[in-house]
């Protein structure tokens, strides 16, 4: 048998929990989320362009 004190507290544990499991929420009418967009392999950079980059000459 457990010690009053001890019972005491579980049952208020378990009241607390329910309380905030029991609180009512709020529930907004969100539209559906939409699939990300496909993105570009060159990020958006003009086509025409000339490629540019680094090149390291080690002499």
């Amino acid at each position: 048998m457990l010690p009053p004190f001890i019972i005491d507290q579980i049952r208020q544990r378990e009241e607390r929990e329910r309380s905030i499991r029991d609180q009512p929420a709020l529930q907004l009418p969100l539209p559906p989320k939409r699939p990300p967009l496909p993105q570009a392999d060159d990020d958006g950079r003009d086509p025409d362009a000339p490629e540019r980059g680094v090149v390291i000459i080690d002499l």
